[in-house]
């Protein structure tokens, strides 16, 4: 379990970085922000679908989209409160994790 974690959040440490950099974010503050922000809802967001998939057999489909959810939202309200360049805080949010879930999936499907 502690492998998937650490897995997870690297390669969404990775991937939303990157994606922070194309969307524009600049200097330390925001992609540190980035980070943080990741790093404050990977981990809960990975431990609580495992629990609820494997442990009490809850859809995974299901799992995942409520789980995402609650992380876009959590993370557009880090963005509004805190980035002083993201200037739409929702659109940055919902399009950094589809795009990071999306590769994610991806990954998956070849390993």
């Amino acid at each position: 379990m502690l492998t998937a974690l650490a897995v997870s959040l690297a390669l969404t440490l990775l991937l939303e970085e990157g994606f922070a950099l194309a969307w524009g974010l600049r200097g330390r503050r925001e992609l540190g922000l980035a980070a943080l922000v990741n790093c404050l809802t990977n981990p809960p967001a990975v431990l609580a679908y495992h629990t609820a998939v494997r442990l009490w057999g809850w859809n995974p489909l299901f799992t995942a989209a409520a789980l995402e959810c609650a992380v876009v939202a959590a993370e557009w309200r880090c963005w509004r409160a805190f980035s002083e360049q993201v200037r739409r805080p929702f659109l940055f949010s919902l399009t950094a994790n589809a795009f990071s879930y999306g590769v994610g999936r991806l990954i998956n499907q070849f390993f």
